[in-house]
């Protein structure tokens, strides 16, 4: 049986996010949808169209070439839709809608939320998803609205607008620093148990320059019982007193503050061990949600008030 021409654009909308996402699984989380209900809107589609637009295996989809020259011709029309009904939705009245964004872990959680949890206060129909990962993730894929970035290697087809500075840190516990002293050169990092991100195979290595002596730079190969990806994890491991950690200031801060980390060789800036600045990142549009822009606004005023009205509102 024959679908009305109008009553397609559902099913058009979900093969676009079909495409986006890669999955009957993720496209239909995406849409908060089942996945048979998903499933069966493609097959309706398809009836429609007489032509196949989804080649399916027991792991893979991919579209068909019709299905890619029909996604491609719908990309920019339901941007436009729904670039029109968020102007009109955000153009008065309190701010509303759904901000998800991804975020590192540490950051998230021990610097994102409480700044989170502010804004919704102040903004009670406004809903936040926040996904914590030291994983890069795609915002178009994954259906992010921003992204926290400690980095400073950024997309070139994103707005990418500076959070604030961060620093790296060589801390440990007084309970390390007491059995085993405190080094006083880079150096004598060597004879330390240091806690370390991997960089793949490479031998880890610290690299610092003086703060007091200028042009004075310093590298020494470090090594110790536990290496991992994530911040938390080595700052916990420090707080154990299991050795020395380089940390992002984001992360070690808080148990510096509370006595339970001392910063080492303060004396001595590291370089290359993190990037430098934290960005927020959202993807390029002519229209951004109301939602989306006040929050932005609001963390660059959070993290860094004395720039922000110096800072270019995009």
């Amino acid at each position: 049986m024959d679908i009305k021409t109008d009553a397609l654009w559902i099913h058009l909308h979900w093969l676009t996010v079909l495409a986006e996402q890669g999955s009957f699984t993720r496209a239909a989380e995406r849409l908060e949808v089942s996945k048979a209900a998903m499933s069966q809107k493609i097959k309706e589609l398809e009836q429609q169209a007489g032509v196949p637009l989804v080649t399916r295996t027991t792991r893979s989809l991919r579209l068909t070439s019709a299905g890619e020259k029909l996604v491609e011709e719908l990309r920019a029309p339901f941007a436009q839709i729904e670039q029109s009904f968020f102007s009109v939705r955000d153009a008065s009245g309190p701010l509303r809608g759904l901000i998800r964004i991804t975020a590192p872990v540490a950051f998230g959680r021990q610097q994102l939320v409480p700044h989170i949890t502010a804004f919704l206060r102040e903004h009670p129909q406004v809903r936040i998803q926040l996904e914590v990962s030291d994983r890069l993730v795609s915002l178009a894929s994954e259906g992010f609205d921003l992204a926290i970035r400690h980095s400073d290697t950024l997309p070139e087809t994103h707005v990418a607008l500076p959070l604030c500075a961060t620093r790296a840190l060589v801390v440990a516990s007084p309970a390390y620093l007491a059995r085993y002293g405190e080094p006083q050169t880079p150096q004598a990092l060597s004879q330390h148990q240091c806690l370390y991100y991997p960089r793949g195979t490479e031998t880890p290595r610290w690299t610092f320059t003086s703060r007091t002596a200028a042009g004075e730079k310093m590298s020494v190969n470090v090594s110790g019982p536990f290496a991992t990806n994530n911040s938390e994890s080595i700052r916990d491991a420090a707080l154990e007193g299991l050795g020395i950690a380089l940390l992002p200031d984001f992360s070690a801060q808080s148990a510096i503050d509370s006595g339970q980390l001392v910063e080492v060789l303060p004396q001595w800036q590291t370089l290359g061990a993190f990037a430098e600045n934290l960005y927020v990142v959202r993807p390029w549009a002519a229209q951004v949600p109301r939602a989306v822009s006040s929050f932005t606004h609001w963390l660059r005023e959070a993290f860094n008030p004395q720039k922000e009205s110096d800072l270019p509102h995009k």
